[in-house]
């Protein structure tokens, strides 16, 4: 069953659009957000150390899995679509379950 995550450079409204779009995909049943699996490096003797770190788009990670390669692919398609309408970036990596 394959199993994608997909990274949105976006904001919430954009990331909560994209997940709306999948759980419409026929055949998902799986969308999840999860968290950013980085930790966040703050020197707090930086000097931006205490600034907000809202001057940028977010990243939102999501979670899916789908039934099998074609609904993969379709997953892929929609987002893309999706993702040039909204003009936010998203990334794709996939991890084959056996």
């Amino acid at each position: 069953m394959p199993q994608l995550r997909i990274r949105i450079t976006g904001g919430e409204d954009d990331a909560r659009a994209i997940g709306n779009l999948l759980t419409g995909v026929r055949g998902i049943e799986h969308v999840e957000e999860i968290s950013d699996m980085m930790s966040h490096m703050d020197d707090p003797d930086s000097s931006s150390a205490g600034l907000p770190d809202d001057q940028g788009p977010g990243i939102h990670v999501l979670e899916v899995e789908a039934p099998n390669d074609a609904t993969a692919a379709r997953v892929r398609e929609v987002v893309e679509a999706l993702a040039f309408d909204l003009e936010v970036v998203v990334e794709f990596e996939s991890d084959e379950a056996e």
